[in-house]
């Protein structure tokens, strides 16, 4: 009996240590004495990941990094994006002056870091930034800027955002194609991949980590599994990147492609890039976890085309209701009432000019019973030969707060949908990179509606800027921002949904209880 009460108190002391709370009861406690409600504190430290930005000599990339200021969140801190294949010589030689920060530990001064920018090639980071509260830029060139990897700790942890912005001027995949870095997980699902003729998609892995991960690669297209064993145990080296060609995965040509990516050991960042001969191209990031109600945000009021891809993981069929969020209320489009989505297949909806002229969002919702999906679309702007692509995922609500880097005075649409009931969010704009002064603005988004708000702009705005979109009351919200390219005579444009940025996490209070029922001895 001795062993047993000092082996529980001992697991005990171990799980307060390891969680912040722990109590343990003698049998027959009331449990009178209850844990007061988890606190939303600051995160302390995070990762993202970018992957390789373009194949092309053409290329011309932007990273954009910001933080927005926390409450509660630490007065000092650093951050960093280098060059994964250096990842983890840079973090192994963090030393008396930081990669991301100023001597001592302190914060460096805002933008100083970002100004000229850097490719990463000399192992340098490409991008140090500044102060929360301020975007930070640099630069790439060309077809071997590397995949980065990025660690944020202290004051600029807490919702750092990554955006990565590259323009290809001609050949294929020309246009704009942006992204969200993302942060390192285990399991990914990219609805709206291709390998038919006339589509060269890659699925890129980068790797934040010293030890190498491992991982299986499915696809599947109309009729379920494209068999492949290429895709079978890849392994990705330690603070690395792969990049694979999926038409080498299998030779089966499928218009609408679901690739799944499960790591096996280790941990990962993924994104597909997606070329297209005739409508340039763009990257497809993963979608949000499987769900039987999704939304799709911010589809451009100006799409000639909208294709909507869908999976469904489990071993049922899910049938879906669509409609379309608009300005005016929900839509049902004439034709697409319902979708039917068999088991382990990929199904592909032609919309057409779905929003006809105003903001819209999909809104998936089961007829029956509730089955997870997982959803994406492919929206094409333009005309003939002036036609560009991108890709909107489904995602997830903004929650607390949500971020969009790199925004310009001209270009920017911000959507928001509130799909269930009536909601109002707060949009921030920052301060611009090389100048300018915050702005504020509160709107209020209808139940069922898609809005195109009015963003804000700094004042006396230099360069570019961030906006921060904060859930202030109703129901959940749902945000993409649509980038388009300064060239008024060409439709390259990006989409990038925003969900929550996870800089708060839930904190037990530390609370002891470790009282045990002793038995007199026998």
């Amino acid at each position: 009996m001795k062993r047993t009460t000092l082996s529980l108190f001992a697991g005990a002391a171990a799980l307060a240590a390891v969680t912040g709370f722990a109590a343990v009861s003698a049998p027959g406690d009331t449990g009178a004495e209850t844990a007061e409600p988890a606190a939303r504190l600051p995160v302390e430290r995070t990762s993202l990941l970018c992957p390789a930005p373009s194949a092309s000599d053409l290329a011309e990339t932007t990273y954009t990094s910001f933080t927005p200021v926390t409450e509660g969140a630490e007065k000092k801190g650093s951050a960093t994006l280098t060059a994964a294949a250096d990842g983890a010589a840079a973090e192994a030689g963090k030393g008396g002056e930081d990669a991301g920060s100023g001597k001592d530990g302190e914060d460096a001064k805002d933008g100083e870091e970002g100004k000229d920018g850097n490719d990463g090639k000399d192992g340098k980071p490409v991008l140090r930034p500044g102060a929360p509260g301020t975007p930070v830029t640099g630069t790439a060139s060309g077809a071997d800027a590397p995949a980065l990897t990025g660690t944020a700790e202290g004051s600029h942890a807490p919702g750092w955002t990554v955006q990565q912005t590259t323009e290809v001027a001609a050949g294929t995949g020309r246009g704009l194609l942006g992204l969200n870095c993302t942060a390192p997980d285990t399991e990914f699902w990219f609805p709206g991949a291709s390998t038919a003729s006339g589509r060269t998609d890659y699925v890129h892995l980068t790797n934040p980590d010293d030890s190498a991960a491992v991982v299986d690669i499915e696809l599947y297209g109309k009729d379920g599994v494209l068999k492949s064993t290429v895709g079978e145990g890849v392994t990705v080296p330690p603070g690395g990147g792969e990049s694979l060609l999926l038409s080498t995965l299998t030779d089966v040509e499928q218009t609408d492609v679901t690739v799944h990516v499960n790591v096996r050991s280790g941990r990962l960042g993924a994104a597909v890039q997606a070329l297209d001969d005739k409508t340039g191209g763009d990257w497809l990031t993963a979608a949000a976890d499987p769900a039987g109600e999704l939304v799709v945000p911010g589809i451009p009021a100006d799409a000639t085309a909208v294709r909507l891809m869908l999976f469904t993981p489990g071993g049922s069929d899910a049938d879906l209701k669509v409609r379309l969020a608009s300005p005016s209320g929900a839509i049902t489009p004439a034709g697409h009432e319902t979708v039917h989505v068999k088991a382990g297949m990929t199904t592909g909806v032609d919309l057409g000019e779905v929003t006809r002229g105003e903001a819209g969002s999909l809104v998936l919702t089961p007829t029956s019973g509730s089955v997870p999906v997982v959803a994406a679309v492919r929206v094409v702007r333009g005309e003939g030969g002036e036609q560009e692509s991108a890709f909107i995922p489904a995602s997830d609500p903004v929650g607390a707060r949500a971020t969009a880097a790199e925004n310009r005075a001209k270009g920017t649409t911000l959507s928001v949908t509130a799909p269930d009931r009536t909601a109002k969010v707060e949009v921030t704009a920052s301060a611009g990179t090389e100048g300018g002064t915050t702005a504020t603005k509160t709107f209020t988004i209808e139940g069922g509606t898609t809005q195109n708000v009015e963003v804000p702009v700094p004042a006396g705005l230099k360069g570019t800027y961030a906006l921060t979109v904060e859930t202030v009351s109703g129901g959940p919200v749902y945000a993409a921002r649509t980038l388009t390219g300064e060239d008024e005579d060409v439709a390259s444009f990006t989409v990038q949904p925003l969900p929550d940025d996870r800089g708060t996490v839930s904190v037990p209070k530390a609370e002891q209880n470790l009282s045990v029922l002793q038995q007199p001895p026998a």
